[in-house]
């Protein structure tokens, strides 16, 4: 049984496509992109903002210069006849350096 490296403040160790989790298509996501070169991406809870640089870079190919994180709440919502809630969940807006290359998510 292969043990996996536990960081006692933060959780289990995690790998690049592990911590981005998708993409996030907006309005506003497309306009940052194009005018401010800056992409937002829903991202394990647990990852912290070095982390987040480390895997961007790995996955897409580019040079990031800054990460800006967010922690949302989930939204109340009604299911049937009953209170509910979404889950919460964490943002992450990733700027690229000048030099680097765009991200093709659009």
């Amino acid at each position: 049984m292969s043990k996996i490296p536990i960081n006692p403040t933060r959780g289990p160790q995690l790998e690049p496509h592990q911590i981005v989790l998708r993409p996030i298509i907006t309005e506003k996501a497309t306009h940052q992109a194009a005018r401010y070169r800056s992409y937002p991406f829903e991202v394990n809870p647990w990852a912290t903002k070095e982390e987040i640089k480390a895997a961007v870079e790995t996955l897409f190919g580019v040079r990031v210069t800054k990460v800006r994180t967010q922690n949302r709440l989930g939204k109340g919502r009604r299911f049937r006849f009953r209170l509910g809630r979404e889950s919460h969940w964490k943002k992450a807006i990733i700027t690229l350096h000048p030099d680097s290359p765009q991200i093709d998510l659009f």
